[in-house]
């Protein structure tokens, strides 16, 4: 399958699980295939046929953004060098989980979540360490007993209750012999920051090599830089972010305008394009328009969010 067709497969999931989506990506080189939102659950998705083609370089892209707006980051494959992308399994690199369209639509659209994930050494699955001890203990079950039982260590089962992962047929055996349901499902869609946030951050008397964006830190703004998006920074006036473009060709513009738009609309902030000189219009869709010359009066964050607010309109 091609990546556009996995792309459209995606999206056709997720629109059918009730999630709200961005429009197919216009533009070239962007870090991200699909935005999409249900509930409380906002995701930035990466869609490629081959895993091994997603980098470090492109991971990190996609976490900037999702640690910004409170996102989850996801890959959707089709296989790796190693085989097809196996359904019911999770995979993951670089800390960003992995799945197929498969495992996506059962997830979505079944409320069948994944049991299993795979990790160096083979394919494990999660136990309630919580219920394995309680359990054990309870019943006065020795650790030793446990270990015959699962065919590992008694060290082994201290890390099992300690919360680390069991091998499948080990974790079926415990399962079997405790009758009860210690092993968990795999949330695809979890996602644990590997930085502390806002750690890229740029405030203060940091400057960007920008104007637009020193301007922006200069007036109060917490400024994080992109790359390969819609958008070129998001800029955080306390709990308000803004997606901040820059651009002066007006096809590119009004292309990179539409984009922000539905996807501030779908992530729930504000979007904004700064603009070397102002050709009639105050807005694209949702997004904002500020030429450079009417950023350069402003003096205070709150005025350039109230014009973007009265542009652009509330989300």
């Amino acid at each position: 399958m091609s990546r556009d067709d996995l792309i459209n497969t995606t999206r056709a999931i997720l629109a059918k699980g009730g999630f709200d989506i961005s429009p197919l990506m216009s533009l070239r080189s962007v870090c991200f295939d699909v935005v999409g939102r249900r509930d409380d659950t906002l995701l930035i998705i990466k869609v490629l046929s081959n895993i091994d083609a997603f980098s470090r370089e492109n991971a990190e892209e996609i976490k900037v953004l999702a640690d910004v707006l409170h996102a989850s980051p996801l890959v959707i494959g089709e296989r790796s060098s190693s085989g097809p992308l196996e359904p019911g399994i999770v995979y993951s690199r670089f800390n960003i989980q992995i799945i197929s369209n498969d495992t996506l639509a059962d997830h979505v659209l079944e409320n069948a979540p994944p049991f299993i994930f795979a990790a160096p050494g083979g394919l494990y699955v999660r136990l309630n360490n919580e219920l394995l001890r309680t359990v054990r203990e309870k019943e006065g079950i020795s650790l030793g007993t446990l270990a015959d039982v699962a065919g590992v260590s008694r060290r082994t089962i201290q890390m099992y209750e300690s919360g680390m992962g069991a091998m499948i047929d080990a974790a079926l055996r415990l399962e079997e012999y405790l009758d009860r349901p210690i092993i968990e499902t795999v949330d695809p869609f979890e996602y644990k920051p590997d930085v502390s946030p806002r750690t890229y951050e740029l405030k203060g008397n940091v400057k960007s090599g920008s104007m637009i964006l020193d301007h922006l830190i200069d007036i109060g703004f917490a400024v994080t830089p992109v790359t390969r998006s819609p958008f070129d920074a998001l800029s955080r006036n306390k709990d308000v972010v803004i997606l901040t473009g820059m651009d002066n060709q007006d096809e590119r513009l009004i292309q990179k305008a539409m984009i922000a738009s539905d996807i501030s609309r779908i992530s729930g902030r504000h979007s904004v394009i700064i603009v070397e000189k102002k050709h009639g219009r105050d807005n694209v869709e949702s997004t904002a328009i500020v030429s450079k010359e009417e950023l350069k009066k402003m003096d205070d964050k709150n005025e350039l969010t109230d014009v973007i607010l009265s542009r652009g309109g509330k989300q």
